[in-house]
């Protein structure tokens, strides 16, 4: 069994304790926050080992009763692969204890990309995270354009991706981030850093991205055109999609017409705090004009990089190679509607 440490228990963290424990080729060796808060109590009431990531701050866990299994660098000593999910900037401050300890770790998309040996998305290029030490699993939107890309290249070639992201204000739980009544572009210049970002998946990849920022929580939107290399027709890229296992390729019948049905369709299916870990793209919207591809898709912030590291926990430690562990992870996470 894997052993995994996850340093910090946020948004992200707790999704992916939760997802490597539903592994059975993994254990959670422990998780860490920096604070007592909800989520510290939460991870000892759902049976986590709890450890301080400042000791200077270990008194207060103590003063707030919830009990500690120790500091986190005990808890890095103890695992096979750390899951850093910290807040931005902070993975790359943790990269020298991880070094210390040499235990490999993964990082998340808000790390700058040279915090690690490669950027990865296990849809596109799992392979060269294969043994590496320092691992990046991009953003949840360059996470989304990625798992889209990558078949579209394999299948019909891709010339040009042009994507426009409505990205969410925030998260549900930041009650800090805005707009609140506005329609923000972000950044107000090309590109948005989205595209960078992918080309660190693909490097030889043509793409232009737009941001724009919203009054909502729920999800992000994309508006995507692809140029093809060849020109299929609108059915059959259609069945193309909803033969990738992370894209809901969302039938017109079940009339899901915004994220908010899709958060309510994922709460009716049981789906644990109501995440979506697929790409959700619109049947009815993948339309193709000459070599054109166009569709919409929504994409769950906090929910989709989940199983891309538990993948990459698997690549790092090339305990399975990238159709298996994807197995793997769908078949303990449900993933499929």
């Amino acid at each position: 069994m894997l052993q995994v440490g996850i340093n910090g228990y946020g948004t992200i963290g707790k999704r992916v304790a939760d997802a490597v424990r539903a592994q059975p080729d993994m254990e959670v060796v422990g998780v860490a926050k920096t604070r007592p808060n909800f989520e510290a109590e939460g991870a000892v009431e759902n049976g986590y080992s709890l450890y301080a990531a400042i000791e200077e701050r270990a008194e207060l866990f103590d003063e707030a009763g919830i009990e500690l299994a120790g500091m986190v660098e005990e808890m890095v000593e103890k695992a096979d692969v750390v899951v850093d999910a910290c807040p931005s900037g902070i993975g790359a401050d943790n990269k020298s204890l991880y070094e210390e300890y040499d235990t490999p770790a993964l990082y998340q998309g808000g790390e700058d990309a040279d915090v690690a040996d490669v950027s990865f998305n296990a849809r596109a290029n799992y392979e060269e995270a294969v043994d590496a030490q320092h691992v990046r699993v991009v953003s949840c939107n360059t996470t989304g354009l990625s798992r889209l890309i990558a078949p579209l290249r394999e299948e019909y070639g891709v010339e040009k991706v042009r994507a426009t992201l409505v990205r969410r204000g925030g998260d549900p739980a930041q009650t800090g981030r805005g707009p609140i009544n506005d329609i923000v572009p972000n950044p107000v210049k090309l590109p948005s850093h989205h595209g960078p970002d992918v080309k660190t998946i693909f490097p030889d990849l043509s793409i232009d991205t737009l941001g724009l920022k919203v009054p909502a929580t729920l999800m992000h939107m994309h508006s995507v055109n692809v140029s093809l290399e060849s020109e299929p027709d609108a059915e059959e890229v259609r069945k193309l999609l909803e033969s990738q296992s992370r894209i809901f390729v969302v039938p017109e019948r079940m009339d899901i017409d915004g994220a908010g049905k899709l958060k309510e369709y994922a709460m009716d299916r049981g789906r644990p705090r109501a995440d979506l870990w697929e790409n959700c793209l619109w049947g009815e919207s993948v339309s193709m004009e000459g070599n054109d591809l166009y569709l919409f898709q929504a994409i769950h912030q906090e929910s989709d990089v989940v199983p891309e590291n538990v993948d990459a926990i698997r690549a790092v430690t090339n305990s399975a190679d990238a159709r298996e562990s994807i197995q793997t992870t769908n078949d303990a996470l449900e993933i499929g509607f």
